[in-house]
């Protein structure tokens, strides 16, 4: 009963916490996109595909590994942290240098795009503080203390939206480059005061000194163990997100589709139509953040019905979230639209994408699970599948003329390629028990 009340209550605290963040959010995001139009999204839009990729390699999935690790208690908590940003940290160095000598490339050739060039340089200076928050957040997942996790994020949105309201105004009417690339400032901004917030929530009783910052090889190989096949699968999910605007401007550019239809419908479909669907991300993160430590504990003690218990729990809550959802977007998705953005731009996408993304919901779940359990580099082996496949279909539905429907149908096929095999693996599992 204890255990499942600490499962409980730190699924709730991170929903509420959740609620509150993606109010915030939301709010934030509509003030943004009205200061700036859609001009300026659809920029944002194309960049954000390297900031994903990137930010997963920077940061190299020390979070779970950490969560995990502290979780299972093999560990001295103060090592595996230090071990991990050493660790997170020499990479960083690495991923920054590389990108300020690659932005113009991706920029210019790949994106076709030059004015993305300053937002690239922007980005890539978040990734240090980002990376060290995530270890940080990290640890706190492993111990299931999520209090310190969600009061930093709701100070986070609260600092970007005063951010945002107090200087976008004014820096949109000198260039709508340095309006975009604000955001990634912003977001260094709101890092350092989630970093000095979860800080204050240390114990006490840590003591830090020279010894503590010594790179232990037992700890880091265990976090390795860990990170590696996770991150791998990121890395080649985050691949395909990062191609994904490069097909599409070279595809529908090719079939005859202008450069400012492309830019204004895949900032549509970005910025409205999978904002919008994916709203209840929120509650599906908290599930799996808890689940991560949950299961990991139960595994380790070879507890399988508890293990199977809260998998089952973790999906009818994804369900009973993302079906009324779903069915509330079909009927009320333009006047939601219309209320929150004054647009009817990405409409349509939500209407075809509404009734499969319920499966959508379940996919992280699945894939946590399969973390936890040890399973990382099955969930690998479906995300490279699941990138090869959207990307084929990408092509050749863009190759039909489909426009911007590419990438609608493309998803589609993605979500059901990789939720059924999740599940097909999941299933093998507790067969072989």
């Amino acid at each position: 009963m204890k255990n499942r009340n600490i499962f409980f209550k730190s699924t709730l605290i991170l929903i509420l916490g959740g609620i509150i963040t993606k109010i915030l959010g939301f709010i934030i995001r509509i003030i943004y996109t009205r200061i700036v139009g859609e001009e300026v999204i659809g920029l944002y839009s194309l960049v954000m595909p390297t900031y994903s990729l990137l930010i997963t390699i920077a940061t190299l999935a020390l979070p779970t590994s950490i969560s995990k690790l502290v979780a299972e208690n093999k560990h001295n908590n103060l090592k595996i942290v230090s071990t991990g940003t050493i660790l997170i940290m020499t990479i960083n160095f690495f991923v920054v240098l590389f990108m300020l000598f690659s932005a113009r490339f991706i920029a210019n050739t790949l994106l076709h795009e030059p004015r993305c060039y300053l937002l690239i340089i922007a980005m890539s200076f978040t990734f240090p503080i980002v990376s060290i928050s995530s270890i940080i957040k990290g640890y706190y997942y492993g111990k299931q203390n999520m209090v310190p996790n969600v009061i930093s994020n709701i100070f986070e949105q609260l600092i970007r939206g005063i951010l945002i309201f107090i200087f976008v105004p004014s820096i949109i009417k000198k260039s709508e480059i340095l309006a975009a690339a604000s955001l990634f400032l912003f977001s260094f901004i709101e890092e350092v005061v989630s970093i000095f917030i979860n800080l204050l929530f240390l114990p006490k009783h840590i003591k830090v000194n020279k010894s503590s910052f010594k790179p232990d090889r037992y700890t880091l190989k265990n976090i390795l163990d860990i990170s590696i096949p996770t991150v791998s699968s990121r890395i080649i999910g985050n691949i395909g997100y990062f191609f994904e605007p490069i097909i599409i401007q070279n595809i529908l550019f090719m079939t005859g589709f202008s450069n400012n239809y492309i830019i204004s419908e895949y900032g549509a479909y970005n910025a409205y139509t999978i904002t919008i669907l994916t709203v209840p991300s929120f509650f599906i993160t908290a599930i799996s953040s808890s689940l991560i430590p949950e299961v990991s504990k139960y595994y380790l003690q070879h507890n399988y019905y508890l293990i199977k218990k809260r998998l089952k729990e973790a999906i009818k809550f994804a369900f009973l979230i993302g079906i009324p959802y779903s069915i509330l977007l079909i009927f009320f998705g333009k006047y939601i639209l219309n209320v929150l953005y004054q647009t009817k731009m990405g409409l349509n996408y939500i209407l075809i994408l509404a009734p499969i993304f319920p499966l959508f919901y379940i996919e992280n779940i699945l894939m946590s699970f399969m973390q936890g359990v040890n399973k990382a580099k099955i969930t690998m082996r479906i995300t490279i599948l699941g990138v090869i496949v959207k990307n084929v279909v990408l092509i050749i539905s863009g190759l039909l003329h489909t426009g911007m429907y590419s990438l609608v149908i493309s998803e589609i096929v993605n979500i059901l390629v990789v939720v059924s095999l999740n599940i097909y693996y999941t299933n093998q599992f507790f067969k072989k028990l």
